[in-house]
């Protein structure tokens, strides 16, 4: 996956400005207000759960993948649609403006800026409970851990700097101690020796295969800097006016990423057919990396799929502060985020994990 990691402010200014600009246009296309599409009555009276992503579609959505393919959504009342992002698609923004009613971003930050900047979006559960953001390098030159940046090359993403920068914070490490460089997603420059490390995600099975046994592995949360991946969100209006809706759709993804825990084979076999450019053999290679390190674990064994804590939220917030990230008012947890849709999911969320 080589979706960014965060944006900066200057990023959230412009998708303030395109909320703005097309939120009364969408809301024409809704009646009475709502931000659900209701379809004619020969679809079955089903209402569009519109899952907006923030970048490409990947193993992240193995689990709505299951729950449609198994008719989850269907009992709950709703019809999926998933829409794709990428380097052209603001999807907070898609979201804020009522094209799609749910959406699910690579980063939490990415959310608290947004909110910073004005826009009316909220958190409502997280996906992947650790980052998989990572900083590779290989064996001959290794960083395992933090200090061992210190004098080496760095090469990430240009909207992963941020994270770099806080990397360094947290572990009181001066920037001018390492030579960053800005990097796309090739990783060649750390297999040719031109760099020492790079940046991806760890769930990237073409990445890792292109490393190598060779490679090193120091992941941001490991470093210090705890950020969610694929945290799910949707509009303060969802959650006041329709948030029934809301639950129905947390509903029907919660059950399908259990049933994808229970049944990975399977659930990796609809993803590829449904998106036929992903390579069955890199996702089964991947698929229990993905359930057992960052979709479940200890926390969702203790409180269930897709939960967060308060804690968490303060900690980012905190960091981000004192990188002077915000761009306007410093946003509390619960500017953020909100447990009540995980509360009213509490009975279909799994409790797998270690």
């Amino acid at each position: 996956m080589t979706d960014p990691v965060s944006r900066n402010r200057s990023d959230f200014s412009a998708t303030r400005r395109r909320f703005l600009g097309t939120s009364l246009a969408a809301a024409g296309a809704f009646t009475g207000g709502s931000l659900l599409t209701i379809l004619p009555a020969g679809a079955q009276d089903l209402y569009t759960c519109r899952l907006q992503l923030g970048w490409l579609a990947s193993n992240g959505i193995l689990g709505e993948i299951a729950a449609d393919e198994k008719g989850f959504y269907a009992e709950e009342g709703l019809k999926l649609e998933i829409v794709p992002g990428g380097p052209n698609v603001d999807g907070i923004a898609s979201v804020a403006s009522g094209s799609a009613n749910l959406g699910s971003y690579s980063s939490s930050p990415s959310l608290m800026l947004a909110r910073s900047a004005g826009i009316p979006i909220k958190c409502i559960a997280a996906g992947y409970q650790r980052h998989p953001f990572t900083y590779f390098s290989m064996k001959s030159k290794p960083v395992a851990k933090p200090e061992d940046m210190i004098g080496k090359k760095v090469a990430t993403n240009g909207t992963a700097r941020v994270l770099l920068q806080a990397l360094l914070a947290a572990n009181g490490i001066k920037e001018d101690q390492l030579e960053i460089s800005v990097m796309g997603s090739d990783v060649a420059p750390l297999l040719t020796g031109q760099v020492d490390v790079v940046t991806g995600w760890r769930t990237n099975t073409p990445v890792l295969v292109a490393l190598g046994p060779d490679r090193v592995e120091l992941t941001l949360w490991d470093a210090g800097v705890q950020l969610y991946a694929n945290p799910y969100y949707t509009t303060d209006d969802m959650l006041t006016n329709h948030k029934d809706k809301v639950v129905a759709m947390m509903r029907a993804s919660a059950r399908g990423w259990a049933w994808a825990f229970e049944n990975r084979k399977e659930a990796v076999e609809m993803l590829v057919k449904r998106y036929p450019n992903m390579v069955l053999a890199d996702e089964l290679a991947t698929v229990d990396m993905l359930m057992d390190e960052y979709c479940f674990n200890a926390q969702t064994k203790a409180n269930g799929w897709g939960q967060m804590t308060r804690e968490n939220w303060e900690k980012q917030i905190e960091q981000y502060t004192a990188l002077g990230q915000f761009q306007g008012p410093v946003p509390s947890v619960d500017d953020i985020m909100t447990m009540e849709i995980l509360e009213a999911t509490a009975d279909v969320r799994a409790k797998f994990g270690a």
